[in-house]
C-alpha cells in the first residue's frame, strides 16, 4: 500500500461535511450548558455568554496549537482537512500504519495523527460558534437591542475562515515557518477580537486620559510582535539556541546570525540559498526574543504602575491580573531554557502571550472615552460563568 501522497492529494474535500458535524458537535456541547444556565437572563447577557465562551475556546485552540507543534504532530495528517481523505484517524488506520512503521519517530504516528485531528475539531468548533454569534450579532441589531457592533462579529467570522485557509497551507507547505508563525499569530487576534467584543457587550467604558490610553495600545503592539518572535522562536526550534540564562552560552551579546535568522522567505531548517539553517542563526532568532521579552516585561511593569497611579478602580482587577501573567510568562520563559524546553512549561507560555494580548485588548476596550459614571443599561449585568 502507498502511503506517499502527491500534491493534487493534500486538499482532499470529501470528509469535509463529516468534520464540520463532528465540530457543530464540539460547539453544542461547550454551548448548550451555558445557555442553560442562562435561560432566564435578558438576550444581551446570553449574547455576550455566547461571546465569553467562544473566547475561552479561543484561548483552548491556541494552546491546543501550540501543543500540537510542539509535540511535532502538525503533519501527523499530512493532507486537510481529513486525515489521508478520511474524517478521522480510525479511516486511515492502514496508512498510518504503513508510515508508523517505516518511520517510528517519523512525522505520521497514530497519536500524532489524533493530535492532529483534534486540534481540527476544536477549530472547526470555534467556527461553527463564530458562525453562530455573527447570525445572533445581526438579529440582535435589527432588534434595537444594546450591544457590540455585529460588524465586529462578521469580522471574526471571516478572519477564523483566513485562519482554517493558514492551517491547510501549514499542511501543505510542510510547516513552512513564516506559515505556522503567522497560524499563531492569528488565533492570538482572534482571541483579540473575542476580548473586545466581551468588553463592549459588558457595560460602560471607563474615562482615562489620552496618554495613558495610547500606552495601552502601544504595549498591546509590543505584545503581539513579541508573540509574533516567539512563534518565530518556536517554528524554527530555536528555543535551545541559547545555554544558559540570563547569558546565552556564556556570553552577553552571542554571536549570532540576523539576516539568515530572519529570512522569512524560506522552508523549515534551511537558510533561503537551500543551505542548512545555522546555529548562529538560531542564537540570533532566540536572542531577539529574548531582548524582546526584557522591553515587554519594562513595558508591561510602567503601564501597571502608571494604571494604579491613575486609581481608575474598575481597572485596578485587570491590572492585577496583567501583572501576575506578566510574571507566569517569566517564570515560562526561562523554565524553557534551564528546562531543556518541558512541554507544559512551553504550552503554558504560548497561551500566557495569547492572555496577556486578551487583558490588554479588554484594558483598551473598557478604557474607552466615556462618561466615567454613566448608568449601567439595563440587562447588562456581567455575566457569570
Amino acid at each position: 500500500m502507498n502511503t506517499a501522497l502527491t500534491p493534487d492529494d493534500l486538499i482532499h474535500l470529501g470528509p469535509i461535511a463529516q468534520i464540520l458535524l463532528v465540530g457543530a458537535v464540539v460547539a453544542s456541547l461547550a454551548l448548550l450548558p451555558v445557555l442553560w444556565r442562562q435561560r432566564h437572563a435578558p438576550a444581551p447577557v446570553r449574547l455576550r455568554a455566547l461571546t465569553v465562551l467562544t473566547a475561552f475556546l479561543t484561548l483552548d485552540l491556541v494552546m491546543f496549537g501550540a501543543f500540537t507543534r510542539l509535540t511535532d504532530s502538525g503533519l501527523g495528517c499530512p493532507d486537510w482537512p481529513g486525515c489521508y481523505a478520511s474524517a478521522s484517524p480510525l479511516g486511515a488506520h492502514a496508512e498510518i500504519s504503513q508510515a508508523q512503521a517505516v518511520q517510528p519517530d517519523g512525522p505520521v504516528t497514530h497519536q500524532k495523527a489524533w493530535i492532529e485531528m483534534i486540534h481540527r475539531y476544536l477549530a472547526t468548533g470555534v467556527g461553527a460558534l463564530l458562525t453562530l454569534l455573527m447570525v445572533w450579532s445581526w438579529r440582535a441589531a435589527r432588534r434595537g437591542e444594546r450591544q457590540a457592533s455585529p460588524l465586529w462579529a462578521t469580522l471574526s467570522f471571516l478572519w477564523v475562515c483566513v485562519q482554517g485557509a493558514f492551517g491547510a497551507l501549514t499542511v501543505t507547505m510542510k510547516l513552512y515557518p513564516l506559515i505556522v508563525t503567522l497560524h499563531l499569530l492569528g488565533g492570538v487576534v482572534l482571541l483579540a477580537l473575542m476580548a473586545l467584543q466581551a468588553e463592549r457587550h459588558a457595560g460602560v467604558p471607563t474615562a482615562l486620559p489620552a496618554g495613558l490610553r495610547t500606552g495601552i495600545a502601544a504595549v498591546l503592539g509590543m505584545v503581539l510582535l513579541q508573540t509574533a518572535l516567539g512563534g518565530w522562536v518556536s517554528t524554527n526550534y530555536a528555543v535551545l539556541a541559547c545555554e544558559g540564562f540570563p547569558t546565552c552560552n556564556g556570553q552577553w551579546w552571542p554571536q549570532g546570525d540576523y539576516a539568515q535568522g530572519f529570512h522569512l522567505l524560506r522552508e523549515l531548517g534551511l537558510q533561503n540559498n537551500g543551505e542548512v539553517l545555522t546555529g548562529d542563526a538560531l542564537v540570533a532568532i532566540h536572542w531577539v526574543h529574548r531582548l524582546g521579552a526584557l522591553a515587554v516585561t519594562v513595558a508591561i511593569t510602567a503601564l501597571c504602575l502608571a494604571l494604579r497611579r491613575h486609581g481608575a478602580r474598575p481597572l485596578q482587577k485587570l491590572t492585577t491580573a496583567l501583572a501576575a501573567v506578566l510574571v507566569l510568562q517569566l517564570l515560562t520563559g526561562v523554565s524553557n531554557v534551564v528546562l531543556d524546553w518541558p512541554l507544559l512549561a512551553a504550552v503554558a507560555h504560548t497561551g500566557g502571550a495569547a492572555v496577556l494580548v486578551a487583558l490588554l485588548t479588554t484594558l483598551l476596550a473598557r478604557s474607552a472615552a466615556s462618561p466615567a459614571h454613566a448608568p449601567q443599561p439595563a440587562g447588562q449585568a456581567a455575566w457569570q460563568p
